[in-house]
Parts: structure tokens; sequence; C-alpha cells
């Protein structure tokens, strides 16, 4: 198996690194690969979309003679594209020659692992009549086949007639990625397309926001760069009964001329304009009158800001910000008592680790009225084990630690909303509060770092040797040291945690163009973290996919809190060091290099780095935990309400 050294969040996805590959075919953990085997369509017959770093995408039809090798050789021939000291990766997956594991209409990911990446190799994408040879799918090729993108079918053979009779797309001008309106025959618009490759700061991103390749860190460093697109897919699909209205939204394969390549990932010299296929994300476009920037929020509906503010807990969506809640005139008139809420853009929403969220409805009205009876029925209906089955059948490249903070931030809604709490409130503890000069972890993240903690005492005091045919993980720690692990843990160095400047209270990626700022990443930050971390544990087992978990996880069903024994420590809370930004410098270049602009965001705790009976136990002492905590919250907001009088009443 291949290892993406050069990637920065390598050490944040634990479960993408496995140290002995199954079956000579993937490195995927056994109970997953036998899944996948299980849903898989038939071997022959299957079709596959190869995408590069570089962006570039060739589709191609598998059959049973086809491995790693015969993909990589097809590749070049089509595209001219070099694939030595390459990997082949599939979601968390690295593809060593067996493709029995891939499913029907996946996209893969070519990636190169130790050659020196050149600025100056151009996405070379199969064009014109190469394109015809070599690529026999079509215009709009749906990722997928479940019942939900019925809508998006339409809409598709919609905009293939249009494509035909010579309506062009237009671009989108607004925003930091590329984007761009697709028509039907009567030149309305009818969906937004957002190619992965020209994401910010990705290869081919035409407004100057490049420097990275796909799969390295992207505006958000647990987002990467090109994963957004299935985010915006997954948002859609855990939307139940367009609960929250989000348009349908799919992943596509696409091919256009108005698709921007530039000449190398420093986006030098755009090329002649010519076919180019891509892998974006479809979202139908919705017809609206402004954005929840544009006017008051107040009288906006209240059951349309819980339940958009419901799924923006459940996904840990970190850019809810006005600018990406449209707003619609139901009465045509003006009327503005009856509008419709349209929440758009979760391309980072599903981060690999928990960071700071942003919820631009935090501190409206609306959130701090309780849930209607209506709304409590369906968050206690919600089910995050059968959301994970769910998202792994349609969206096969997700990674699991996305599923994890999923899962996570599931059960802390359940469990808020069963004690009480309102929207207002869950929202708050799922936010860190800000100090100048320093940045300390917010209240759910508290909880999990104690919870972290005791699973930590428990594997330090009785360590298991109950894995059969794989070395043993062992702590290389006395038991007199324990408590300077838990001080390393939860004391993190300076070098490591730096301020998120996208966090409540100070701005949003919505506000991104106005305030970009400039940074380098140090290589030397990855070693401190290194140094100064508890030794991570490298998942080998799917986590939830086995009996084990259901025998040993406590059932979602029933999220009774247990209040007895437990206690929750203050100064888990407390970072004690000032939080400082490293300095940034100005660039004469005209492209806006992500090496120079990313900010660092903390993170305070992983979830990704615990093996399944670990998460098992994580989440029962999870649970435990939540009791104390929303205790606490209600005491804050009663003494909070009794110095505020009624003047902030709804």
């Amino acid at each position: 198996m291949s290892r993406n050294l050069d990637s920065p969040v390598q050490t944040q996805m634990a479960v993408a690194v496995f140290k002995t590959p199954l079956s000579g075919a993937t490195s995927m953990d056994g109970k997953q690969h036998h899944k996948h085997q299980h849903l898989q369509r038939q071997s022959s017959g299957r079709r596959v979309f190869v995408q590069t770093e570089t962006g570039c995408v060739l589709g191609m039809e598998l059959d049973r003679s086809d491995n790693v090798h015969t993909v990589k050789r097809r590749l070049q021939i089509a595209l001219n594209f070099p694939t030595e000291e390459s990997s082949l990766t599939y979601g968390d997956m690295v593809l060593t020659n067996d493709l029995s594991a891939v499913r029907n209409d996946s996209p893969l990911l070519l990636k190169r692992n130790f050659m020196h990446r050149s600025s100056s190799t151009p996405c070379l994408s199969p064009t014109g009549k190469d394109l015809q040879q070599k690529d026999r799918s079509g215009p709009i090729e749906i990722l997928g086949h479940s019942d939900c993108f019925s809508i998006v079918k339409h809409m598709v053979k919609d905009i293939v007639k249009a494509i035909k009779m010579g309506v062009e797309p237009l671009a989108v001008h607004s925003g930091l990625g590329g984007a761009y309106y697709f028509r039907n025959k009567r030149g309305e618009s009818v969906a937004i397309v957002k190619p992965t490759d020209e994401e910010p700061f990705a290869p081919n991103n035409p407004k100057g926001f490049v420097g990275k390749a796909l799969g390295q860190p992207g505006l958000k460093s647990s987002v990467r760069v090109g994963e957004t697109g299935f985010r915006e897919v997954a948002a859609y699909l855990l939307d139940y009964g367009r609960f929250a209205n989000v348009p349908p939204t799919a992943l596509v394969k696409i091919t256009h001329s108005v698709f921007n390549v530039n000449d190398g990932v420093k986006g030098n010299k755009p090329r002649e304009k010519k076919l180019v296929s891509k892998i974006a994300s479809f979202q139908k476009f919705v017809a609206h009158d402004f954005d929840a920037s544009d006017h008051g929020t107040s009288s906006f509906p209240v059951a349309s800001v819980h339940r958009i503010g419901i799924l923006d807990i459940r996904i840990f969506n970190t850019d809810r910000h006005g600018g990406n809640l449209l707003v619609k005139k139901l009465d045509g008139v003006g009327m503005f008592g009856q509008v419709e809420l349209i929440p758009i853009d979760h391309g980072l929403c599903l981060p690999e680790t928990l960071e700071d969220p942003y919820f631009e409805w935090i501190h409206w009205p609306q959130a701090s009225l309780p849930f209607s009876d209506e709304e409590l029925d369906y968050i206690q209906s919600l089910d995050p084990l059968k959301d994970c089955e769910m998202l792994r059948r349609e969206l096969p490249m997700i990674r699991e630690a996305c599923l994890r903070v999923l899962v996570l931030c599931t059960i802390f809604l359940k469990e808020a909303a069963s004690y009480g709490l309102c929207l207002a409130e869950i929202g708050e503890m799922m936010t860190r509060e800000f100090r100048p000069g320093e940045e300390e972890p917010s209240e759910l993240e508290v909880v999990c770092i104690e919870a972290k903690r005791s699973v930590t005492e428990r594997d330090v005091f009785s360590p298991r040797s109950d894995v059969v045919g794989e070395a043993e993980f062992q702590f290389d720690l006395d038991c007199d040291d324990l408590e300077s692990v838990y001080a390393t843990k939860i004391q993190l160095t300076d070098d490591y945690f730096t301020k998120n400047p996208f966090s409540n209270g100070r701005s949003s990626l919505g506000k991104l163009e106005e305030s970009i700022k400039e940074e380098e990443e140090d290589e030397e930050e990855e070693e401190d973290k290194t140094e100064n971390a508890v030794p991570m544990i490298i998942m080998k087992d799917s986590f939830f996919s086995s009996a084990a978990f259901h025998d040993k996880a406590p059932s979602l069903s029933k999220l009774s809190t247990s209040m007895k024994n437990t206690h929750l420590s203050d100064t888990a809370r407390k970072h004690p060091k000032p939080l400082t930004r490293g300095k940034s410098e100005n660039t004469s270049s005209g492209h806006k290099s992500a090496n120079e602009q990313l900010p660092v965001s903390a993170s305070f705790v992983k979830v990704a780095d615990m093996k399944e009976d670990e998460w098992a136990l994580f989440l029962e002492r999870f649970q435990e935990l939540l009791g104390p905590a929303f205790a606490k919250r209600k005491t804050a907001t009663l003494s909070k309400r009794q110095r505020l009088g009624t003047s902030c009443q709804f």
C-alpha cells in the first residue's frame, strides 16, 4: 500500500492509514471490505470515472480482467498523463491491484506519491476526437442510482437538449470557486454546477485561488480540496422528506467547453477553451428574491429557521452564513411575512474532525424558541447508524471520519432536544468562545475531550491483546506518566493552535473575499504535534458496521443520560496559553496561493484515531457526560435571562 506522505492531513485521517492491506486488494478494513463486496454490482460492465489530482477526468468501462495497473495504463494513453509512482484511491482506500471493492459509477482519484509536483503540468483532459474514442459516457452522467436523484435526471435531460441546441452555460462571477449556471432550451437557469477541481485553491480555480492538489487541505483543514462536492450531495440525502428544504443535488461527471483549465497548479496562462470533463456537484437552481444577509431576519418563519438549524447541527456545518440562505417570497406581492428559506452551499459540512462551526442563525430570536412537537418527533426519529449506512451506499467515497462526526453530532442533537434545550443553546454549546489572543474548545469539544480521556485511561491501565493476526498497539508509558499524558492532550502547544478567523462573532467564509489572509503552512508544526501528542491509534476495523458495536454501544433509540457519578472537569476547557497566529506576509503575485493564505484551525479532539471498541466506549462515556453539561448550560441560560429581564424575548 502506498501512503500519501505529502498530505498535511495524513495524521488527521487515521482511518486512511493501515499497516497491512487485506486480501491483497485494498487498505480497507476487513468488515468494510466484505460489505462493499456484498453491495457491489457484478464485476463486469462497471463504469468508473478516474480523476487526476490536477482535475482531468476520464470515464472508462471495466471488465473482469481490469486492475489498478490497467486503469493507470489506459489513463496514461488517453490523457498522456504520467502514472508512475502514483496511487489510485477510492475514498479512504488506497487500491493496490484488485478493483472488486469499487462500485459502479464511482469516482477514483489518481494521486502522485513521491514525485515532485511540477507547477507547469497542465490538465490534459481528453478533447474532441480523443474524447469520443476514449470516453463513451454522455455529456452529463449522474454518479449514483438513488431514487432521490429522479428530479436531477429530468433536469439533466433538459440541459442536454439545450446544449445540443447551442444554449451555453453562464459562469458565476461571485464566490471563490468556479461555478456555472446550466440552462434549458428557453435560456432559464436550471442547475448550478461546481467542478471539484475549480474549488478554492484547487488546480483549475478560475479566480486565482490556487496552490493545492486534490486531496490536500482546503479552506478548512478538515475538508480536503476536491471533496466539497460529495458533501453537498450528503446534505441533500440527509435532508429526509426535504425537512430543511435543501435543493436536489447529485454528483455528476460533466463535459463542456465552458469549464476552466489552468496551465499548472499555479493557475497561469488559461488554455484555449475545449471540451473538458469534470467531476462536479449538480444542484437545482432555485429562483429567489434575495438572501438572508440582504434583509432583516426577525420575520423569517420559526419552523424554517429550526429545520435548517437542525440540519446544520447534524452535519456540523462550518459555513452557515446569510449568503447561503436564499429567501423566496411566497405571495408574489412583496409581503415580507410569507417567505420560504432555501439552504444551499453545504460543501464545508461533515468535516473530518471537530472544529469551530459557524451558525448565522444562532443569535436570531427564532432560535431561542422551543422546538415544536413535530420537530422533536423528527429529531427523535433520526438514526445515525442508518444515516451512515445510507451515505456509504450512495457516496462510497465518503470518509469514515466524516461519518463519525455525523454520528457524534446527531447523538448530541437528540440528547440536547430530549433535555429541553432550544436550537440557540445547542448551537452555542457547539461553538467555541472567542477571546482576543486565545481560542478555547467548545462545550461539545470539552465533553469529547473528557470522554476520550476516559477511553485513554482504560487503555493505559488495561492494555488489550485481543487482536489476532496484527501487531498490538502499546502505549510507551508508565502509570506515573498518565498525568502528563492528559496534560499533553488537553494543554496543546501554541505552534499547533492558531486563531480561527471564521468563528462566530468574527467572520464567515461567505465574507472571505473581503478578508483573505496570507499565511505559510509550517511543516515543523506536524513534527511538534507528533512529539507532543499522545500516540495515535491506527484504525483497522470499520466502526459501526460490525456486531461488536451494536453489542457494546448504548442503544441510540434510548437517549437517557445517566446523571450519577459523572463529573465534567471545568479545567478541561481552559487553554492556558494565549493563541497567536503566525505572521502573514503580502505577496506580490497576482495569484492567491493556498500555502500563503490558509489559516490553521485548532483541533482540540479527533474522533478518527480510535478503534471500533474504543469508539463504542467513547460514545457511551460521551452520552453519560452530556447530562451534566446540559444542566450547566441550563443554569447559565437561566442566570443570563434573569440579568437581561424580558427585553430579549421574541
